[in-house]
Parts: C-alpha cells; structure tokens; sequence
C-alpha cells in the first residue's frame, strides 16, 4: 500500500520507469529462488547492459562469473538498439544487470521479456528507488535521472544489489561476493573522498562544469560544482541555436575557463560554444575529454568504474584551476 501511495505521488513518465523496475524485480526474486543450485557451473554467465555495471560486477563476482558487456566504450546507451547478438547473449546468461531509470529504453522490451520468463534480471538502481526515492534527480520533463553512477556513493548502493543477487543465485559462493564487495566498497570510498577534496580544490569563481548533456547532476549535487549540459538527460534531443547562445552568454559571464566533450557525443556543440565565446571577446579551452554514459577503452585504467570517475575528477580540477596529481588518484591515468 505504501508503494501504490508512492507511486500516485509520482508525475506519469517517471512512474512508468518505476513500475517497469517493480515488475523486473519481481520477477527477478522468483526466478532467483527458482535457479539457485549449490552444485552451480562456475563460471556462471553475468550479462550486463552497461560498462559500468559490467566492471562492478567482475569485481565482486570475481573467478566465479563470465561478463559481457552490451554497449561497450564509447557507446551512448540512451540511442543503442540492441542486435540479434544482444538478445542472445542475454538469452543465454544465467544473471542479468541492468541500471534502470529508462536508461535502457530501446532494451526494456526484450528485458520484460526475459524477466517473465524465469531468467534473474535486477536493476542495480532498485535499492535507491526503494529505500531512498529522494535522492533520485528529476528533470523539467519529470524523467528521473538514470546517471547515478556519477555519485559514488550512491553506486556503491548499486554495488551491494549486485552482492546480493550473486549470493542469492549462487550461494556457494556467498562468502567470497562478500569479501570481495567489502574491498571493493572501500576502494570506492576513498575514491569518494578524493573526488571531494578535488573538487573543493577548484576556486570557487571557476567551479562550473559544462559539457554535451546533463548527464553530470549526480556528481553536481554530491561533490559541490554547479553543471550545465548543451543538451538533456537524454542525448536524443537536440540543442537549438537558442540553447548554445544561451549557454555562450553564461560562459562568457562567468568568465569560465574550460569546458569539456564527452566521449559518446560529438564535440560539434563544445565546439560552437568555444567559437561564440570567442565572438564575445572570451576565450574558453576545452579542457579535456570526460567519461559520462560510458567508460574509456577496455583494458585500460578509464574502462574500469574506478579509472573513469578518477579521470573524471582529476581532468575537471586540473582544467579549472583546481589541485590533482598529474595522473589521477592512484597515478594510473593514461592521459
């Protein structure tokens, strides 16, 4: 009854991504009791849709589970249509993980689809939906925000789903997911805290992030920098002249000194606003290339949660005149 209340709260749209994630783990808890087995193959097949959730998931599952990562570096996920590969890798894992908040969108179909048929499907943003609502960023259109990875807190929240679908669907191996999490989660807690202290580093007057789309408010929100995207949450809309003036005219009056591409999205629009700025007698560099709904190149320090959240940080203080090792956190970064 609570969650009904709840939901009636909710404006429709966001709704939909709510109960789409409901009927997921729904499913997800009775196919979880329906394959655990003791005796179960290891490795067992892990399919995730998204980098991030792939790396999280390596690492606590460790020698006892075989990811695949559908939408790999440098592919937006809010445009990828899954293949007829896509559908049976997923057909075939034994676990699935996907982010939720409708950033699978082309996907939720075959998702639903899986789910209802017995296979364990979570979405590792379902403990925040669950137990702490509020902290889920909306946009003007009323979308939640699916970016939560941006937060590292709040992914390792994700994490623990993870830990808990593993150890519920296999759970000979209960104890090492838990090992496992635990050095992992505080790996991400020091990485929390250098991202605070990063970012605090960055004078005050500079400290704007602008970037392709608004995929940045998470990292906004919890390390303290004010976020401006040329675009929305979703990178199927599209800037008008109006929003690059608009975002020019604010440059130039904050006297903002870098700006940033992502590497999923055309630099076209950065670049539009470097020129404007330069028409309006400011000078804005772009200050680096940022990781935002995928990590960098696999095998690589960025193509790991930790390496792009690092790279992140470190790009954005450096750029802003800000305080950070040359190459990151743990002096990894490999540009």
């Amino acid at each position: 009854m609570k969650r009904l209340l709840f939901l009636n709260r909710m404006p429709i749209l966001c709704r939909v991504g709510f109960l789409f994630a409901i009927l997921l783990s729904l499913n997800s808890c009775d196919s979880g009791s329906q394959a655990t087995n003791e005796s179960q193959e290891i490795p067992y097949q892990v399919s995730a849709t998204i980098g991030m959730i792939a790396d999280v998931a390596a690492k606590i599952g460790g020698e006892r589970v075989q990811v695949a990562t559908l939408v790999g570096p440098g592919v937006d996920p809010h445009l990828y249509k899954p293949t007829a590969s896509d559908v049976k890798t997923l057909q075939s894992a034994d676990l699935i993980f996907y982010n939720g908040l409708l950033l699978e969108g082309k996907m939720s179909d075959i998702l639903v689809k899986i789910a209802r048929k017995g296979k364990p499907v979570y979405a590792v943003t379902e403990e925040v939906q669950e137990q702490q609502a509020n902290a889920l960023l909306l946009d003007e259109e009323d979308h939640f925000d699916p970016h939560l990875w941006m937060d590292v807190q709040l992914w390792m929240q994700a994490a623990r789903v993870m830990e808990k679908a593993m150890a519920e669907y296999d759970p000979a191996g209960a104890e090492i997911y838990s090992t496992n999490a635990e050095a992992y989660l505080r790996e991400l807690a020091e990485l929390d805290r250098y991202a605070r202290k990063t970012i605090a580093s960055i004078p005050e007057a500079s400290r704007y992030l602008v970037t392709a789309h608004d995929a940045f408010g998470y990292l906004s929100r919890a390390y303290g920098i004010e976020v401006r995207g040329v675009q929305g949450l979703s990178t199927e809309s599209e800037a008008g002249l109006r929003d690059i003036e608009e975002l020019v005219s604010f440059i130039v009056e904050n006297r903002i000194p870098a700006i940033f591409v992502e590497s999923t999205i055309s630099d076209k629009n950065i670049r539009a606003l470097v020129e404007g700025a330069a028409r309006k007698g400011h000078t804005v560099v772009i200050g680096g290339e940022l990781y935002s709904d995928a990590m960098g190149k696999s095998g690589s320090y960025e193509g790991t949660y930790l390496g792009m959240i690092d790279h992140n940080v470190t790009t954005l203080a450096r750029a802003l005149g800000g305080k950070a090792p040359a190459k990151g956190l743990h002096g990894k970064m490999s540009h």
